[in-house]
């Protein structure tokens, strides 16, 4: 990314308060972007893409996205180690957003059909090119349920059924959603915050043919 100097002001990493720098690039250790020193009275600005989404099933989607190394904290939510910024975001100062790659279109614009029998692989990717990299819950509504395939290519041990998988930060993780149920239904983070401030997107699931 250009890196552009912005006189009188300072910027740290998040993760590793102590790389500062005059101006907004990247951090050496674990890529964030650089965020602004911030006062007491200053917002946090923020638009966040948080996540991206691939699916390939029965319309012969065909779309590959790489992950991204990562090494951040475990914890989710507030005990993850951005605990100051967590303190600082609202729905007011934050947009978190999902985007499939494929089209483009990011939360409420996002447009999937699907149809009974379909049987779709999903690609999660928690991208670390963000202002504010989390852990991500993503929940599937009542369409049908799904296992966890691969964490970062690496193959789930444990194919049980699930509606949530959480989605670390830097990773990529891959489902295999067999759909099940006609509706409209939804996709969203599970933590309210994210899901308030615009993770979510609704999509459409058809009768099986001759239903």
């Amino acid at each position: 990314m250009p890196w552009s100097v912005l006189t009188g002001h300072s910027y740290a990493c998040p993760m590793h308060p102590e790389i500062t720098a005059t101006w907004a690039g990247e951090c050496p250790k674990c890529g964030m972007t650089l965020r602004p020193i911030q006062s007491d009275s200053e917002p946090v600005g923020g638009h966040h893409a948080a996540a991206a989404m691939d699916h390939e099933g029965a319309a012969d989607h065909d779309h590959h996205s790489e992950g991204h190394a990562h090494g951040t904290a475990e914890g989710i939510e507030w005990e993850d180690d951005m605990v100051e910024v967590n303190r600082m975001t609202t729905p007011a100062n934050m947009r978190w957003i999902l985007v499939d790659r494929e089209t483009g279109a990011a939360n409420a614009a996002i447009d999937w059909q699907f149809r009974v029998g379909d049987r779709v692989k999903i690609r999660l990717v928690n991208e670390m090119e963000s202002d504010h990299p989390m852990h991500h819950p993503i929940h599937i509504h009542g369409a049908g349920r799904f296992p966890i395939l691969s964490r970062d290519g690496e193959a789930e041990p444990n194919l049980v059924w699930k509606d949530t998988v959480l989605v670390r930060t830097g990773q990529t993780v891959d489902i295999f959603l067999s759909v099940t149920n006609p509706g409209v239904w939804m996709v969203h983070c599970h933590i309210a915050e994210h899901h308030e401030s615009g993770m979510t997107f609704s999509f459409n699931v058809a009768p099986a043919d001759g239903d």
